[in-house]
């Protein structure tokens, strides 16, 4: 006598595209948890290595830059970053809004425009505007947007060495996204780095102008 065919004996036939029973055993948990936490921490030196030397979003604190940033009590402004390659002289330029150190004090970050480059000659704002500083090689000038902001004209040229990053564009807050407004003073009185004079490593006050001819028509 035959055996007659039973529902978990006979054959079953799947369509394709139709989902087949599992006949393995499923992962250990413990496995599946280990190659999830494997895989996200080798993307952290990768995340390390672009924030610390390619870019990230910062937030702005503080009136140095008023009105540019921070235009009102309300407004926090965050901006995109760029540090690749920005402490060389040739990679900024007059305007570029930096980050950089204190060079009184290495623990604080500002925020600054460059006024004026190596070869330059400025007219600080104050204290004593009757002197001219000469930007030497390797530095530059910088200041704050807002006229009460401590920077070149308190503590002199400042190495590009101290510079950490130029900001790229405000990112935050929605209605403010966009291209750095430009600002701040021309505080350049001659642009020697232009007329091709060699001073190499000269830099430091000047009482007399003498040979050096005023190319702005603008002085403050």
């Amino acid at each position: 006598m035959s055996e007659v065919p039973t529902a978990s004996s006979t054959q079953r036939f799947y369509y394709p595209f139709q989902r087949v029973p599992q006949l393995t055993q499923a992962k250990p948990l413990f496995k599946y948890t280990f190659n999830r936490v494997f895989l996200i921490a080798s993307w952290i030196p990768v995340l390390y290595v672009i924030h610390e030397h390619v870019f990230h979003i910062g937030k702005i604190e503080g009136i140095s830059m008023k009105p540019t940033f921070n235009p009102t009590a309300n407004i926090r402004d965050h901006v995109l970053l760029w540090k690749w390659n920005v402490k060389r002289p040739e990679t900024l330029k007059q305007n570029d809004v930096v980050f950089l150190r204190s060079p009184i004090n290495p623990e604080l970050i500002y925020i600054k425009r460059i006024k004026g480059q190596q070869g330059d000659l400025i007219t600080p704002r104050y204290p004593d505007t009757r002197s001219k500083v000469l930007i030497p090689t390797g530095h530059v000038w910088v200041e704050g947007d807002n006229v009460h902001s401590i920077d070149s004209n308190t503590y002199g040229p400042v190495s590009t060495g101290l510079v950490i990053g130029k900001v790229g564009y405000i990112v935050w807050p929605p209605d403010r996204i966009g291209p750095v407004p430009d600002g701040g003073r021309e505080c350049r009185i001659s642009k020697l780095r232009n007329q091709g004079l060699g001073f190499g490593g000269l830099g430091g006050e000047l009482t007399d102008l003498g040979e050096f001819e005023d190319d702005n028509d603008d002085k403050t």
